[in-house]
């Protein structure tokens, strides 16, 4: 009796610990949807600091908050300096007010060290921005219409002024959430209940229609869902009833390849930024047409020039498929944010396969292991310094890994959004009372489940295994829904609960589970990993004057030029094991240098059958070195001649001959030099 009343009395403790946010906010927030909504919405996120990370992924977050992010205005002026309302010396700086460029790049870093401070309750990290966004919020207290506080409100006519202006309110919708402070509230809501997105300026051209200034949707809608303030959403509809936009949705819908009407490529953060604002619109006006638009743009760029790791291929603007295709890392956290998006809209787990496909395989790939170093840029195949070659723009020195990527800023700014804007969004509620396990991981969850406070302790080692252990603590006893992701790639996901298999409702991707939640209850998901492996051909740039103007530097990719591509039909193959993509690594010394003597020239005549998987302990300390993975492939292989070069980086046939060979992979993610999309073996 004694040990009985022990634990009910330590239970008890436990959830004195539950936040009231999740009853406060998260429960408004569904409220005004129900209200107010005229389309779909399906999910809706926790405010920071109800998800912490745990394990890896912990572990991970302190890495970036001991480095780079917790660092970064040490290291350049841009982010020493942001949005003090002062001018500097900075590229892309108006020197004498310091607008422009940094506009734009410190409010990346703002936005993602905040909610890094307050998921990890990083004491010293907290006071660093709130020290920063203090000054934009006494601006705007003290008299300024917009959060470039020290200008006159015309500077948002600026095209690139305003989309940094929108991500810094995306930044102080954070501080917010995460400290709901009324303050900050106040200042969201002065400047969003009077302001006006920008519209397209040309219907017929993809980039000049994409207005990145109309991004300032995202916290326009966050600041309604605090407030209340329907001036605000009146502002989002008038947006999107606009007739330049409407025309421009109907000129996008057009679209079935990369020449038709004018649309062959498009500068790829844009893309993934402004993609989804019909979608968010199309929550407030109710038009399946704006929500098909982002659809539609998605598939469309996708179906040109995806690459294994879940993004379109970008050297600033979308350019094609092949093994040295390039991806800015300002992409990562940028395509990661829309997906989200989508997902909250249209509840589909096929945007959480997403998600975690590029946040577990890019996302750790343009980071150093310790989080110290960073760079612009990430191929699928990296053989040593030189091959391939750094991309036009911005320059030469885009793939090397430094304390701030390269001198162009934006990437290493927008990466600091990758392990919060993950984190933040593991768990969401549901329309229905529940929650839902959107984006797998070790985490802890503070929340409400049909208005009752709850707490989950989700013990894993996924993606690097594929086991999840659940524990729920509560102090009532509640009957509502829980939903389970079921990624597409695993047929035999299961279920059970306190032991038992239970039966569960397959819903738009996810497993739905009603029953009577109680105290102590142990859910166990079991997400059983397959071999996949893909074939494809490599697929030319887009014949557009972008990269006829801009051939690189230094080398002899100069395939641009009287719009070619040398690489156009190349046939590849790449292997995942359940959401990893797998390579074979290139040791290196560091992220800079490769070893000397590495062998890399092998075709996989990969068949399921012939791929052992090897398991090892998943190491107590994470570092990300590939010798430590913990799940790595044996897989069948021919080594054959051949010298692979930037006009020529895979075999233009599939390989014939070569000489039998086992070859081990790793997680793609844990290597700096490296093959993932293989020559085929005939």
């Amino acid at each position: 009796m004694k040990l009985k009343h022990f634990l009910c009395m330590s239970g008890l403790l436990s959830i004195g610990l539950l936040s009231a946010q999740a009853q406060d906010y998260t429960g408004m927030k569904l409220q005004r949807y129900r209200q107010w909504a005229k389309g779909q919405i399906s999910l809706v996120p926790l405010e920071i600091g109800q998800i912490t990370p745990e394990g890896w992924l912990r572990q991970w977050g302190e890495d970036a908050a001991n480095g780079i992010t917790g660092h970064l205005d040490e290291y350049q002026p841009v982010y020493g300096n942001g949005w003090k309302g002062f001018g500097f010396k900075a590229r892309g700086a108006n020197e004498k007010d310091g607008t422009g460029w940094p506009i734009e790049q410190c409010s990346y870093w703002l936005d993602g060290a905040t909610k890094l401070a307050y998921i990890l309750d990083d004491k010293a990290l907290q006071k660093k921005v709130s020290d920063r966004l203090n000054i934009v919020v006494d601006g705007v207290l003290k008299g300024a219409g917009t959060f470039i506080w020290w200008k006159n409100d015309s500077i948002i006519l600026d095209g690139f002024n305003n989309w940094g202006h929108g991500i810094m309110g995306r930044a102080l919708v954070s501080y917010y959430q995460a400290t709901h402070q009324p303050r900050i509230l106040e200042a969201l809501n002065k400047v969003y209940s009077r302001y006006t997105m920008l519209s397209p300026t040309d219907q017929q051209s993809l980039e000049r229609g994409l207005v990145r200034g109309s991004t300032n949707v995202d916290a326009m809608t966050e600041t309604f869902l605090e407030n209340g303030n329907k001036t605000i959403l009146d502002s989002i509809v008038a947006y999107s009833n606009r007739l330049l936009v409407k025309q421009f949705g109907r000129r996008v819908m057009q679209i079935n390849d990369r020449s038709q009407h004018g649309f062959k490529t498009a500068h790829g953060v844009t893309f993934y930024e402004v993609s989804r604002v019909p979608a968010i619109a199309s929550i407030w006006n109710g038009r399946k047409e704006d929500r098909d638009v982002s659809l539609h743009l998605l598939s469309w760029a996708g179906k040109y020039n995806m690459l294994p790791y879940g993004l379109v291929s970008c050297e600033e603007y979308l350019s094609g498929v092949g093994p040295f295709h390039g991806v800015e890392t300002c992409d990562i956290p940028a395509s990661m944010w829309n997906y989200t998006w989508q997902l909250r809209i249209d509840g589909n787990g096929q945007w959480g396969d997403r998600i975690e496909n590029v946040f577990f395989n890019a996302g750790p790939t343009s980071i150093a292991r310790d989080w110290k170093t960073m760079s612009y840029y990430q191929m699928p195949n990296r053989f040593s310094e030189k091959l391939p070659a750094d991309p036009a723009v911005p320059g030469p020195g885009d793939q090397k890994y430094t304390p701030y990527g390269y001198e162009v800023l934006c990437c290493v700014g927008s990466s600091n959004w990758e392990i919060p804007n993950y984190v933040t969004n593991m768990w969401m509620a549901t329309m229905d009372h529940g929650l839902a396990y959107t984006l797998y991981g070790p985490c802890y969850v503070k929340a409400t489940l049909k208005d009752k406070p709850v707490e989950l302790s989700c013990q894993t080692d996924y993606p690097f295994g594929d086991q999840i252990h659940i524990i729920l603590k509560s102090t009532d006893e509640i009957d509502a829904p829980m939903y389970f992701r079921m990624p597409d790639w695993c047929e035999a996901m299961q279920i059970k609960v306190n032991g038992k298999k239970v039966a569960s409702q397959p819903t738009n991707g996810f497993a739905k589970i009603e029953r009577i939640w109680r105290n102590g209850d142990a859910i166990d998901i079991s997400l059983p990993m397959k071999v996949n492996v893909t074939q494809g051909k490599c697929i030319a740039y887009p014949r557009d004057s972008y990269f006829n103007n801009n051939k690189f530097v230094g080398s002899n990719r100069n395939y641009y030029i009287g719009y070619t591509d040398s690489i156009a039909g190349e046939p590849y193959e790449y292997v995942k094991y359940g959401p990893l993509l797998y390579a074979l690594p290139i040791k290196d010394i560091d992220e800079n240098h490769v070893a000397k003597g590495q062998k890399y020239k092998y075709a996989l005549g990969a068949s399921l059958g012939k791929i052992k998987v090897i398991r090892k302990k998943m190491p107590t300390r994470w570092t990300w070195k590939y010798e430590e993975a913990p799940v790595q492939l044996s897989v069948d292989a021919r080594e054959f001649p051949w010298t692979p070069t930037d006009l020529a980086p895979l075999p233009k046939t599939k390989v014939k001959n070569g000489t039998k060979a086992r070859i081990k992979l790793v997680p793609y993610n844990c290597t700096k030099f490296h093959v993932s999309m293989f020559p085929v073996a005939e």
